[in-house]
Formats: structure tokens, sequence, C-alpha cells
């Protein structure tokens, strides 16, 4: 079930252009095993018969060679238990604002639209590592923000969710929430009123604030 649910997700993203190639990478979680989309694989065409699987000591356990990115999907699982997938894409937009200075230090995005906060929620800005680097993984484990969502500078977009759907919606919501704010330019623009931000923060469980 947990295989259909990535593939089926990676097709989604594939098919909406978030995932150009054979960039991107999905995860799951089940139990002590992270189950992985393979190093070079096309989001559109994965096989849920050939993911790969590994335990949390890197270990291949079944299939094919891994994404290199797997650090990274690690340490959002090591950060939070209650995580089961994680969600890799270079979309134009989020990549674009991985390249411009964050709008705070807890957050690269800040708070345009309800949807924002309440799927996705504070962003930080992750400094730049070569893909594949553990350094990434470090600086996302070592954070004491609260956080399910991530820019890696001058790279893509990464979500975590409870689901696949979960991280999914995260990371659909904040490649819209990236181009706005590209479209918006350096025109004056109205935030969310600080109060109505927590409110959605703490209605919806998201980490904001």
């Amino acid at each position: 079930m947990l295989r259909k649910e990535l593939v089926a997700a990676a097709a989604q993203l594939a098919a909406a252009g978030m995932s150009p190639g054979s960039s991107g990478n999905l995860s799951v979680r089940h139990a002590d095993r992270i189950i992985i989309s393979p190093t070079g694989s096309d989001l559109g065409s994965l096989d849920p018969d050939r993911l790969s699987v590994l335990d949390f000591d890197a270990t291949l356990l079944s299939g094919p060679a891994p994404s290199k990115e797997y650090p990274f999907h690690r340490a959002f699982y090591r950060r939070d238990e209650t995580l089961r997938a994680v969600v890799h894409v270079h979309s134009i937009g989020a990549s674009a604002c991985s390249c411009l200075d964050p709008w705070s230090e807890r957050s690269a995005i800040p708070p345009l639209t309800p949807y924002f906060v309440m799927r996705v929620g504070q962003t930080p800005l992750i400094p730049y590592a070569d893909p594949g680097d553990p350094a990434q993984a470090d600086a996302i484990q070592a954070s004491r923000s609260r956080f399910r969502a991530a820019l890696l500078q001058n790279h893509g977009a990464i979500t975590a969710g409870r689901t696949v759907q979960e991280a999914l919606e995260a990371v659909v919501e904040l490649e819209h929430t990236c181009s706005l704010l590209l479209q918006l330019g350096s025109r004056p623009f109205q935030l969310l009123p600080p109060e109505a931000a927590d409110r959605l923060a703490k209605k919806y469980d998201s980490p904001w604030g």
C-alpha cells in the first residue's frame, strides 16, 4: 500500500511538471525501514516493486541503488517520529526562491496566504551543499526550529508529512506560494496578519512562529 501511494504521488508530481527529467525523489517510512525512489529515476515511471529499501544505517536491504539524497530524508524522520513521508522536488518556483535571500531566519517564505501557513508552515533555507552531501541532512537534523518543509539553497524544496498525501499537498502548496512570491517581485505586498497566522497554525497543527 505504501509503495503504491509513493508511486502515485511521484506520478502526480511528474505530470504537474514539478520533477523534470530524473530530478527529485520521494520516500516513505515503514517501521525501521525507509523505502525511497532509486537513483536516477524518472518519477513518472516508478515501479512499486523496484524501489530501494534501506535501514537507518543506510544499509541497502533490497532493490536498486537509492537516491544519493537519502540522508536528508532520514534527517526528517529522525527529527520527528510522526513523519511518514518525504518529498523532494526541483520545481521552478521553489528552486528560484532557494536562490534568494530568505525572508527570515526561520522561514525563507513569508506568510502570504492562509494555505501556506495551514499546509506548509515555516520553511527555513538550508545552507548550500552539493547533492548527496550529508551536510544538508546534518543541518536539518540539528536545527532547533519546528518545521516540516525547507528550501535547499540553490537546489529545490523538500517537505515531510504524517502521510504521503500530506507531504504531497505541502510541496504543491509550497511551489504555489514560491511562484506567487516571484510574481509579486519588488512590489509592496500584504502579509497575513500575525494573529491570523498564529490562529491558523494552532488550528491546523502547523509549525509556525
